[in-house]
């Protein structure tokens, strides 16, 4: 009551922060704060519902993967929509209000590309004409990156940007506020591409585990002569999946140079799969 409160114009941070606080220490803060806090933004006062936008807003950026698991859900979506929604509280909400929840709700798109249900919720919304065009979010709003963020980010490994970056969001003045943005944007940008590039790591070589324990077990068969003709179609289709993923690794080698590491476990896995290549062509040469 006392983060939101209506009679105070200004936002009360001290009030905002703890009600944060609070969230992280109660093990149901995740899951009851964001009901809470859409009573409130659904406030036929103004300055409480956006002072609860605020106050969302900051929980989204302090509270952690549990409370971002919440928002992100029909349930809590739902009660946004309906103050932008005519048939709900669409037609008596401020036009202040709904272009501020308009713009959380596509900043979260932007910010948790991975939730489909924002996603689904934003583009319905765009669907049924409630939402007109993409909301212009301001230059010097900052959007600081959603915690917790993986081990070894960016934002904790590029220690030149980190500190240009935490020098620029102490600054008062608005040209470094832009720019404060415009590093975040390109470092989310980097961060994503880095995560895309381990995810694709971690599924071409647990690809090819799989892959070479199969065809083993099929080839075994094979010497034995106990293959079904099923089997044989699986066993030719593997070989063929497999010749296609040793370029893959090349590749992944090629990307790799600066991970002793992830090199290591590339090269393990396309010994694996030249061996078993090698062992398919001398079985099926010899039967």
């Amino acid at each position: 009551d006392k983060a939101t409160d209506p009679s105070i114009p200004e936002e009360n941070w001290e009030c905002i922060q703890r009600f944060c606080d609070q969230v992280n220490a109660d093990i149901e803060g995740p899951s009851l704060a964001p009901r809470l806090l859409a009573h409130k933004i659904q406030s036929p006062q103004e300055m409480e519902a956006l002072h609860a936008l605020t106050v969302l807003e900051t929980c989204v950026n302090n509270c952690g993967e549990r409370f971002h698991h919440e928002i992100a859900k029909f349930r809590f979506l739902n009660e946004l929509i309906k103050v932008l929604s005519p048939k709900y509280y669409g037609t008596w909400s401020s036009e202040k209000v709904k272009s501020r929840v308009t713009e959380v709700i596509f900043s979260w798109t932007v910010w948790f590309p991975q939730e489909v249900k924002i996603r689904d919720a934003y583009q319905m919304l765009k669907k049924q004409g409630i939402v007109k065009e993409d909301p212009k979010v301001p230059e010097d709003k900052i959007l600081p990156p959603p915690s917790p963020r993986p081990q070894n980010s960016i934002f904790d490994t590029d220690e030149e940007k980190s500190k240009l970056l935490a020098r620029l969001l102490k600054s008062n003045h608005s040209e470094d506020l832009q720019a404060a943005n415009r590093l975040i944007k390109s470092m989310i940008k980097e961060e994503q591409e880095r995560s895309a590039k381990l995810s694709r790591r971690a599924s071409t070589i647990s690809e090819v585990s799989e892959n070479v324990k199969r065809m083993d077990e099929l080839l075994e068969n094979y010497k034995k002569q106990e293959l079904s003709k099923s089997d044989h179609e699986t066993l030719q289709t593997l070989f063929q999946r497999c010749e296609k993923l040793r370029p893959l690794l090349f590749r992944l080698a090629s990307e790799t140079v600066d991970d002793d590491e992830a090199l290591a476990e590339i090269l393990q896995a396309n010994d694996k799969l030249t061996q078993v290549l090698g062992q398919y062509r001398q079985v099926v040469a010899i039967h």
